[in-house]
């Protein structure tokens, strides 16, 4: 039987930063005193989604903008194997585009985009980030981040990683496996963070994409503390099949064998739109505003915003909205901003110390064409530890977890979502406990 002891009622307390006045003191007893510690606030963010630049079916200027007035604070816009700098001309040859480049120039200007006429097609140059970001960025109001998506692959398996505040393009690694090709561009994200002293974080997007990565990949890659748990695209199949798990179960498979045999620490889950149509919204496409992060950190600065990802100071959203998270060595606690009408309930979710590691191989699904499949592992992995209703929801530790997180579930239907019943929900970053 699992132990747990939850709270259905919790009562936060505020923190309330008080002045001390020092009078005639040493300098050397002023200079020992600690700084003051700044107030932390919510920003909202995107990292994961698509322009012009490669897929995307926008102008990066005009998606920066749906970002910043959409309640926004920080974005990245991740094109394929590229970074918006240098010269990328885009041709005009179609109706759509037509709509879409009469729209920009509508709002920046008619002299905003260079155009010119190359074998009787009509082009445009794009912007650069460093050309229209000035628009934008607003001192604590909003901040893009420069990304790229690096697209690989190994045989049939699409294997995408995500570099956020990347300085240099990095050109795909490729390798030997699944776990090479992931790997190898990992290790080149991380190498461009030391040499260039730059905060920058590798992500590995949608495993369940194309079904290409396992979570015996995840539980093996190593520097990596990120991976999208939920993301907006129609095709990632974030909630698995009938012979696949969900992204949110590799998640636990992951962190159960990394905090324990592999001793390569936590994943902390994100949820991105991967958005590439700007146009026509539904469920059929890959649409703006589906998934996104809520990182807690005293500035807007990049710097900061990863440095707070990295403490797993941050939650992923696809709707639900919390009013404060409280992660601590003695348990995981967290309150929410309640819609009228819509009620909550937070399951927690962990694996106990000692749980049993075996696995089999599953019914494979019909016309799987050599791809990988899960192995099927016990339901002492990232069993429901406690569940409360409400708006506060408190989780205190017995001391034998290995883990504890959160999900938050609304009986809210999400607006434009991905099928017809999904409903709002909120991931809260897990909680390792140390061995006693």
């Amino acid at each position: 039987m699992i132990p747990a002891l939850v709270r259905a009622a919790w009562r936060g307390s505020r923190r309330i930063a008080s002045a001390c006045i020092v009078l005639a003191a040493p300098m050397a007893a002023v200079a020992a005193q600690p700084p003051p510690v700044e107030p932390a606030y919510w920003w909202k963010g995107n990292l994961h989604t698509h322009s012009f630049w490669s897929d995307g079916d926008q102008f990066p200027e005009m998606i920066a903008e749906w970002y910043a007035t959409n309640g926004y604070h920080f974005l990245a816009i991740s094109d394929h194997n590229i970074t918006q700098t240098g010269t990328k001309w885009i041709t005009v040859t179609n109706k759509a585009r037509r709509a879409t480049l009469d729209l920009c120039l509508a709002r920046h200007g008619t002299n905003w985009l260079e155009q010119r006429t190359r074998s009787n097609t009509f082009q445009v140059r794009l912007k650069t980030l460093d050309e229209y970001r000035g628009l934008f960025e607003r001192r604590d109001r909003f901040l893009m981040i420069p990304s790229e998506e690096i697209t690989d692959k190994f045989k049939r398996h699409e294997i995408h990683l995500n570099a956020t505040n990347l300085r240099d393009f990095i050109k795909p690694k490729g390798g030997t496996s699944v776990i090479d090709v992931l790997q190898r561009n990992i290790d080149a994200v991380l190498d461009q963070r030391q040499r260039t002293g730059q905060p920058m974080i590798p992500h590995v997007n949608h495993p369940n994409f194309g079904w290409a990565i396992t979570a015996e990949d995840l539980m093996q890659v190593r520097g990596e503390r990120f991976f999208e748990v939920y993301n907006g695209h129609p095709s990632v199949y974030n909630e698995g099949d009938a012979h696949r798990p969900s992204v949110e179960q590799q998640w636990d498979i992951a962190l159960a064998f990394r905090l324990t045999d592999l001793g390569l620490g936590p994943l902390y889950a994100l949820a991105v739109d991967d958005a590439h149509r700007y146009h026509q919204f539904s469920p059929r496409e890959s649409n703006p505003g589906r998934g996104w992060i809520m990182v807690r950190a005293p500035r807007l600065w990049t710097s900061a915003l990863i440095a707070a990802m990295e403490a797993g100071d941050f939650y992923a959203s696809s709707g639900v909205t919390l009013r404060r998270v409280k992660r601590t060595a003695r348990g995981l606690a967290l309150e929410i901003e309640t819609e009228p009408g819509v009620d909550y309930t937070t399951r927690f979710i962990g694996t106990l110390r000692g749980f049993d590691p075996s696995s089999r191989t599953g019914p494979m699904p019909p016309s799987t064409n050599a791809l990988p499949v899960t192995r099927l592992y016990s339901p002492d992995i990232g069993a429901v530890l406690g569940e409360v209703r409400g708006p506060r929801a408190e989780y205190q530790f017995h001391g034998d977890e290995l883990y504890v997180r959160a999900t938050v579930l609304s009986t809210k239907l999400k607006a434009n979502g991905l099928f017809s019943n999904e409903v709002e929900r909120a991931w809260v970053q897990p909680v390792v406990l140390p061995k006693r």
